[in-house]
């Protein structure tokens, strides 16, 4: 998972895998990697925030490597606190660090409170307590990771306060096809002609499959081109979930299953 430790991620990571042992990655390109490569049994990815939407780059790296499923998937509560050496007037902040979620996160409370600081983003809100180095810097990270010699708000400063990432558990393979589940993850692309995603849709809809999640992101080498990702409440096990599955794949120009969890 994205580290360091008593990052949000570590923490749902911790939440999916119980007793695991947990190997904090500087990103999630390279957490993906040790995955694939079988260094690891598995990777916990933020796949999308209720402030920001979809982890686009997380999307990408699922879309685009062929040998990754999500198995499970988990729910955290995000809470961002301004952290800043002990001592620290916070009314002299000049610099703020963190990933750059977070800064998007607490874009309105940061540009009430401090409109001309240097905005920094970093690998992850953990690894922004590491830079902290004067008492001008501060970071915004869970409490969790402050320990002695900071100081930490006493009140969350996202946007939002009911804040909350989606995370899966993504392994090396592909989902068990008598793998019960209560949601299906898949990807697919159409042909660029009038009414392509419609019909898509209309199989959803035909086989009364509840479709809990849909967005897009553009295809690179294919402009005006999208990638769609479609959440829908199924068990992956069921007859008629397989056959809904099959028959999205024939409307679809491609067509993969990211997950059943």
């Amino acid at each position: 998972c994205l580290g360091p430790d008593g990052s949000y991620t570590c923490l749902a990571a911790r939440a999916l895998c119980g007793g695991a042992e947990i190997v904090p990655c500087h990103t999630f390109s390279q957490a993906v990697d040790m995955a694939l490569s079988g260094e690891v049994d598995a990777v916990v990815m933020p796949i999308e925030n209720t402030i920001n939407g979809g982890v686009l780059q997380n999307l990408d790296l699922l879309a685009g490597n062929e040998g990754l499923a999500a198995v499970r998937e988990y729910t955290l509560k995000i809470d961002h606190r301004l952290i800043t050496l002990a001592g620290a007037e916070r009314g002299k902040i000049n610099r703020i660090f963190s990933h750059r979620q977070a800064l998007e996160q607490c874009a309105a409370y940061l540009n009430a409170n401090y409109p001309n600081a240097e905005l920094v983003a970093e690998n992850s809100t953990a690894a922004s307590l590491s830079c902290i180095k004067l008492p001008t810097d501060a970071a915004i990270a869970g409490a969790q990771c402050a320990g002695e010699g900071y100081d930490v708000s006493p009140e969350c400063i996202s946007d939002e306060k009911n804040n909350y990432t989606h995370f899966l558990l993504v392994i090396k393979g592909e989902p068990s096809v008598d793998a019960h589940s209560s949601k299906v993850y898949f990807t697919l692309t159409c042909n660029h002609v009038p009414g392509a995603l419609l019909k898509i849709l209309s199989v959803i809809y035909a086989y009364s499959l509840n479709m809990t999640k849909i967005e897009s992101r553009p295809i690179k080498d294919r402009v005006g081109e999208y990638r769609f990702f479609i959440e829908v409440e199924a068990d992956y096990s069921a007859e008629k979930v397989q056959e809904a599955l099959a028959a999205v794949r024939s409307a679809a120009l491609s067509f993969r299953v990211l997950g059943a969890y």
